[in-house]
């Protein structure tokens, strides 16, 4: 079975470098339709990439350089942000150029199309895959899906405790999972949350009458909300001089299941700069058919239904 990769992932693993050692390898991968990776070095004048295949040098064509760039669907920034990042491709051909030496024809488009059709195509609502993180937006994280092609986590999906932007959970570069959450026209749409563990999950992680770390997320009239964990935020008392994003020691007050409600004290809040690290999941399956966030007891339900379109 081939296995399809985010864009970074190939590059470092002994099955993509064996292909690079000459060209009679490289022939090997051209007849096999092997999609391979390395790094791109430069994106000449017309927008072509020159990509670094050690023995050889091997040549992406701008029409070749992402799925949409012929059709114009596709913006050449596509392109041209991958200079100095590794890159996808097939070896479709081997050309002379002008001082002899010989050339690798490459196409990333052809290798998205097979990521597409082989893989993106079979996915379904609520499978849990591999993303890598690519860049973030204030509405949300876009995440490599395989070979280069992005899919949207909106910012509301990426945890059940609020945040003001992607970067408090993610950083461009980072391996996570996501889990499906539409299919329409081909585009996929994922979320985030579900993996994160239900109420109970991150509840049962605390006890009444500890102190423990947390990150205040909103002052309201009634009181402060402060996160205890990315799926779990309890409900302050009022205190002077707290504002969202900063550090907080807080005592745990009370614990209600049935109300799913944490009830805290401030003990303090400080100013941190802390740089989010990989979340921990609680869910380790490849497919889920819904998530219940909320215990069954409770009078409120919160739940993920994955519908297949």
């Amino acid at each position: 079975m081939v296995e399809f990769y985010p864009e970074g992932i190939l590059i470092d693993k002994a099955e993509n470098a064996k292909f690079f050692k000459s060209l009679a390898t490289l022939n090997e991968a051209l007849y096999d339709e092997k999609i391979l990776e390395a790094r791109a070095v430069i994106c000449d004048s017309e927008h072509n990439l020159i990509v670094d295949m050690g023995c050889i040098k091997g040549i992406i064509p701008r029409e070749e350089g992402a799925l949409g760039i012929k059709e114009g669907k596709v913006r050449d920034i596509a392109v041209i942000s991958r200079v100095n990042r590794p890159v996808c491709f097939v070896i479709t051909d081997f050309i002379r150029s002008e001082n002899g030496e010989t050339v690798a024809v490459l196409s990333r488009s052809k290798a998205q199309k097979k990521c597409m059709e082989s893989y993106i195509s079979t996915l379904k609502c609520g499978d849990v895959i591999d993303t890598r993180i690519t860049h973030l937006e204030p509405f949300g994280a876009f995440s490599d899906i395989g070979c280069g092609i992005v899919s949207l986590i909106p910012i509301d999906t990426i945890s059940v405790s609020r945040i003001e932007h992607p970067s408090e959970r993610f950083s461009v570069g980072m391996d996570i999972k996501a889990v499906v959450k539409g299919i329409e026209n081909d585009r996929i749409s994922l979320t985030h949350k579900e993996l994160l563990g239900t109420w109970e999950e991150n509840a049962g992680k605390f006890r009444a009458g500890e102190t423990v770390a947390g990150i205040v997320r909103s002052v309201e009239d009634y009181g402060i909300f402060v996160e205890l964990t990315p799926n779990l935020a309890g409900l302050a008392e009022m205190k002077e001089g707290v504002s969202p994003g900063t550090q907080a020691s807080v005592y745990i007050k009370n614990i209600i299941p049935e109300k799913m409600k944490i009830k805290l004290i401030i003990i303090d809040t400080f100013e941190s700069s802390l740089k989010p690290s990989r979340p921990k999941y609680f869910f380790d399956g490849r497919h889920m058919d819904s998530f219940l966030y909320s215990p069954t007891y409770c009078d409120k339900t919160v739940e993920t239904v994955f519908t297949q379109l």
